[in-house]
């Protein structure tokens, strides 16, 4: 039996990313920027439309990064942050030397609940401080709130930060994640649904935003003959070699969309009639996700040994790797400190969620492999 490791997701060549990446050698572009940058900016901003304006950088964090320093957040400033996600959503926030306020989810999406934001908005300046910024996330390529969560944005009038870096091909009514808010993310991570090896954009809203964040990218290097800043400047842009795979690779993107959605509706057939499972799905038309994870939640049982926990093990031994959603981060050793709004909803999915193999390049044999786990372990703790 082949017993070869099934990992949770892995991007797949698409065959054409080596043309991009001999033409940068051919071309001496062995930089950061360069023709490949160019170009893949280009074709991300007529896909998302909308008046975007792409910046392409060497990760998604740095995006996360950039928007901050162009939003003017500063030392002793708070940001609003969603609590369920990775860790490169707030560390970004300590870099500025800012404060991070974090925000419980709601169970619909697992995204930031507009209920507990509007009280941390509130409270906040009763305590003297109004948040500058909003970081709110599209978990797992799952479109958050969009109305809701923008419409109390507006009334505040503090600008969102729309972390995308899982959604890229997510929408909202139509219109593509990441171009809602004041600046949106993408990451193009070894795992993610399209990568660059690493690396990531910053989606902004208008020409001038774009060319200051190209400007902070590049060391913020002032207009002259020599060497002159003026600003703190950051090592941030894509190189044209990383830039190059990403050309080969959104070739197939809308492939690879297709291929994580199939997987989803794969699991909703594996887990239709096992009660103790519950497939995270948008919830209604308006929402189009790329499920860039399929995720689920495990209800537990003692009486029957079920649990995230012993499923994830029972894949573990047949060579097949699941994890854990995200630890919240007000959970997190490192932001323990910090202010959070909210109940226990993102506790409690962190503690019956996993996320299951969605890789775009899944075979037949990998999806028996997977249902046989998840048929013998429920049929044998019954």
């Amino acid at each position: 039996m082949n017993n070869k490791r099934i990992y949770l997701s892995v991007s797949q060549p698409s065959g054409f990313e080596q043309n991009y990446i001999q033409k940068a050698l051919d071309d001496h572009w062995i930089t950061c920027g360069g023709p490949n940058v160019n170009d893949f900016e280009k074709i991300l901003e007529d896909y998302l439309k909308d008046e975007s304006y792409v910046t392409a950088l060497n990760s998604g964090t740095s995006a996360i990064h950039l928007a901050l320093i162009l939003l003017g957040v500063k030392t002793g400033d708070e940001v609003i942050c969603q609590s369920l996600t990775f860790s490169a959503s707030a560390n970004p926030i300590l870099y500025q030397g800012a404060i991070p306020v974090f925000v419980d989810s709601e169970p619909e999406t697992w995204n930031i609940c507009p209920e507990h934001l509007e009280i941390a908005i509130k409270d906040r300046i009763k305590k003297g401080t109004k948040p500058k910024a909003i970081i709110a996330v599209h978990v797992y390529g799952n479109p958050y709130k969009v109305d809701e969560i923008h419409a109390i944005a507006e009334k505040y009038k503090i600008p969102v930060i729309e972390d995308s870096a899982e959604a890229l091909g997510s929408s909202y009514k139509g219109k593509k994640c990441g171009t809602f808010g004041t600046f949106g993310v993408f990451s193009f991570n070894g795992n993610k649904i399209i990568t660059t090896s690493s690396g990531g954009v910053l989606i902004s809203n208008s020409k001038e935003s774009k060319e200051k964040a190209i400007f902070y990218a590049t060391q913020a290097k002032d207009e002259a003959v020599h060497y002159q800043h003026s600003e703190i400047g950051y090592n941030y842009r894509m190189s044209n070699i990383c830039a190059g795979i990403g050309l080969g690779q959104i070739k197939k993107l809308d492939e690879n969309i297709d291929s994580r959605r199939r997987m989803n509706h794969f699991y909703k057939e594996v887990f239709k009639d096992i009660e103790e499972v519950k497939l995270l799905q948008t919830v209604n038309n308006d929402l189009f996700s790329n499920y860039w994870l399929s995720t689920i939640l495990v209800e537990k049982n003692a009486k029957k040994n079920i649990s995230r926990e012993s499923l994830r093990l029972a894949f573990e031994s047949k060579n097949i790797e699941c994890r854990p959603i995200w630890k919240p981060m007000h959970l997190q050793p490192v932001f323990k400190q910090y202010p959070y709004y909210g109940k226990d909803i993102a506790e409690d999915l962190f503690e019956k969620g996993l996320c299951m193999p969605s890789g775009s390049g899944l075979t037949i044999e990998d999806k028996n492999r997977i249902k046989e786990v998840i048929y013998t372990f429920f049929n044998n703790e019954k």
